[in-house]
């Protein structure tokens, strides 16, 4: 098929108009000053040169020879007219050039706008040339028009602002096709994106997990540091640190609060390897105890903090020290890797879930409360003998409520966050006690959370895997009663729910995809997913994260004491 031809570009409305109204202010004043109608022929001759300014703006010969044209004939009309202004004593002797002067701005704009900054300066240049040739051939009274002061004053002023107004359009020209070719913010966000999956799979084991990296740094420091205790802490909201990876033969109860009065908190504050002879833990009760505490310093950032300890004196000098930092250095940036993709993926998850309740909410639940009003209009309008219609549009509106109630839930699950003060014990119960009251459970609750708090992300997904397993449990199990269990000792947590229903017998695929989402989160954060029959009836679903360093374990489930 052949190719349709160029369309021709259209030149700017406002740019005509522009154009029309100089023309007809220069045509008032020139008729003002001088009194005479025979000079507006100069108005003529500059309308006739701007058709095809009009009609073939962006022309390769036809546009800048006119504006060539148009500046020629200002320069001498400029001449003339204050010649005639002079005569009839109007203006002062050679005054009256700026009447016709100002109309030079149109052609410079022009050719300012269409990115043609030499011709431009050609255009400058042949309006000068006209006007000191103009005024060298124009006779007066007192000789050449050229030696009268306001002829030069006026010529100079305006080829001055002339010159300026090129630059400034010029200069308006590049930031509006700056702002033009900036990319769109989605575009941004895509090619950052794509970039960064291309680094991920050249990463030592193609990992961004947080987790996965500060245990791997805290591995390298055991080859140049002795530590009894170690861990690595990062930032989270509320001016405190939550706990990544610990190494550690009982509980640590590290001090996460940048305000208290310890080593980690001058650290974080000074950007320095600090030293202390007593320990960061509120729950450590040893005597003799060296710690040093490094933080993760990527640019001009603090990003996290390396704590190790041991139980004796003195037991980092000056060279330990410089040994720990030229393993911390390089692993900041490993870490803030990690960290930023780890908050750019909760921030996409949490945008997704929060556009699908939306669509549910405003879509298909709007959708079923009306089909359930138009059943009960239909129960309401049957006569006395349709009793049959009757009982199947009542077994109908039973299962439309039904229906409304799951979508309701599935909103709730969606919209449900770990809220930053409340904590994840706090959002998991929240949700078992909204689920339990809808579907007739009675929900039994064993929480033991530490102060300490764990990663966003990784709260985020442990409340999903239990919001799941309480939703199939719900679904699937038809039990009466619901044990969960919540144990958060950072960087150890265990999410337990157990259910007195029928067991694992059930094979709804439903269910099982369930069970293989739960699964995926688990590896995710690396923790594991436990699956097993609880006797005499029922499942528990667990997940585990890390292994826990307390002696004393989290009583079974199955004999917590009863909540609501």
């Amino acid at each position: 098929m052949a190719a349709s031809p160029p369309v021709a570009p259209r030149p700017h409305p406002l740019a005509v108009a522009a154009r029309f109204v100089m023309l007809a202010l220069v045509a008032l004043l020139t008729l003002i000053t001088t009194r005479d109608p025979d000079r507006l022929w100069w108005i003529v001759a500059l309308l006739f040169l701007s058709i095809p300014g009009v009609v073939a703006p962006r022309h390769r010969i036809l546009a800048p020879a006119a504006r060539f044209a148009e500046v020629v004939v200002v320069g001498l009309a400029a001449s003339d007219v204050a010649g005639a202004a002079s005569a009839v004593g109007s203006l002062g002797p050679g005054v009256g050039a700026e009447v016709i002067l100002p109309y030079l701005a149109v052609p410079l704009t022009v050719a300012a706008l269409q990115r043609r900054s030499r011709e431009g300066a050609v255009l400058l240049g042949a309006a000068a040339g006209t006007l000191l040739a103009s005024g060298a051939v124009n006779m007066t009274a007192s000789g050449p028009q050229i030696t009268q002061i306001g002829y030069m004053a006026v010529c100079a002023q305006w080829l001055i602002l002339g010159g300026l107004g090129t630059f400034a359009a010029d200069t308006l020209r590049r930031w509006m096709l700056v702002r033009e070719t900036k990319p769109q913010p989605y575009a941004e966000a895509t090619r950052l994106l794509t970039q960064l999956r291309s680094v991920a799979r050249q990463l030592p084991g193609a990992t961004l997990d947080p987790g996965g990296i500060a245990e791997h740094l805290l591995e390298e420091l055991r080859a140049v540091a002795p530590a009894d205790r170690a861990a690595v802490l990062t930032a989270s909201g509320g001016g405190r640190l939550v706990v990544l990876a610990q190494s550690a033969m009982e509980r640590v109860d590290w001090e996460t609060a940048l305000d208290a009065d310890s080593a980690i908190a001058d650290a974080w504050a000074s950007q320095q390897p600090a030293t202390a002879s007593r320990s960061q833990s509120r729950s450590h009760r040893g005597a003799e105890v060296s710690a040093l505490v490094v933080p993760l310093v990527a640019g001009v950032r603090s990003i996290g903090l390396v704590v190790v300890e041991a139980n004796t004196s003195l037991a980092y000098p000056a060279p330990v020290v410089a040994k720990v930092t030229a393993v911390t250095g390089p692993a900041a940036l490993r870490l803030e890797a990690a960290l930023l993709f780890d908050e750019v993926r909760s921030l996409a998850t949490n945008e997704e879930r929060q556009r699908l309740a939306r669509e549910i909410h405003d879509g298909v639940a709007q959708e079923l409360v009306m089909v359930g009003y138009g059943i009960d209009n239909a129960l309401a309008t049957l006569p006395e003998d349709a009793k049959e219609t009757a009982e199947e549009l009542r077994t109908l509106r039973g299962e439309v409520t039904r229906v409304i109630t799951e979508l309701r839930l599935s909103l709730f699950e969606l919209r449900s966050e770990v809220d930053r003060h409340g904590g994840l014990a706090g959002a998991i119960a929240e949700y078992a006690r909204t689920v339990g009251s809808a579907a007739g459970l009675r929900v039994h609750y064993t929480l033991d959370e530490s102060t300490a708090r764990l990663p966003a992300a990784t709260e985020a997904e442990l409340l999903r895997i239990a919001q799941e397993a309480i939703t199939n449990a719900r679904k699937h199990a038809g039990a009466s009663n619901l044990w969960v269990t919540c144990e958060v000792d950072p960087p150890y947590a265990r999410i337990e729910v157990t259910d007195d229903g029928q067991g694992m017998a059930d094979k709804r695929p439903d269910g099982r995809y369930g069970l293989a989402i739960m699964n995926e989160r688990a590896e995710r954060i690396r923790g594991r997913l436990e699956i097993r029959p609880r006797n005499p009836s029922g499942t528990t679903v667990a997940v585990v994260l890390g292994a826990s360093p307390r002696r004393d374990s989290v009583r079974d489930s199955g004999n917590a004491p009863e909540g609501e």
